[in-house]
């Protein structure tokens, strides 16, 4: 029996970090970082960077497996790390349609010769509108 548990943390913990690494792998690939970087102009912190990126990582992995609750600041610290979620989903987005060059695409098929930006912009705000129409009625539970 306990042999059997340890087989199944190890597999777990395996099949856990193979996903992290994919995804981290999959984030540089489509240049996130790279362009988070030279947007914010700080090429001299690229050390950083890369350390905070495996910080955040790790100590995701071990908020996640261990549910640590956040006892300190209560809806302050959810609105900020919602905030900081919200941005990265949007730097991931524009990283990857830029990187697929989907927007030209799009305004081809679509025959809009200008204000695909507002498109873009109005698909967001849904998004946003949904999300706290979503999770402020308790629609969840």
């Amino acid at each position: 029996m306990f042999l059997r548990e340890v087989f199944l943390v190890f597999i777990g913990l395996s099949a856990g970090g193979i996903i992290a690494a994919g995804v981290f792998a999959f984030l540089v690939i489509i240049g996130v970082f790279p362009r988070l970087i030279g947007a914010t102009r700080t090429n001299k912190h690229i050390l950083l960077f890369e350390s905070v990126i495996i910080l955040g990582g790790v100590l995701g992995n071990i908020w996640d497996i261990y549910k640590i609750p956040i006892g300190f600041g209560g809806n302050l610290a959810l609105g900020i790390y919602g905030l900081s979620v919200g941005i990265f989903v949007g730097i991931l987005v524009m990283s990857l349609a830029e990187t697929l060059k989907a927007l030209p695409v799009i305004g081809r098929r679509i025959h809009l010769a200008v204000g695909l930006q507002y498109l873009i912009l109005s698909l967001g705000i849904g998004k946003l509108i949904g999300s706290l129409i979503y999770f402020t009625g308790n629609f969840g539970q």
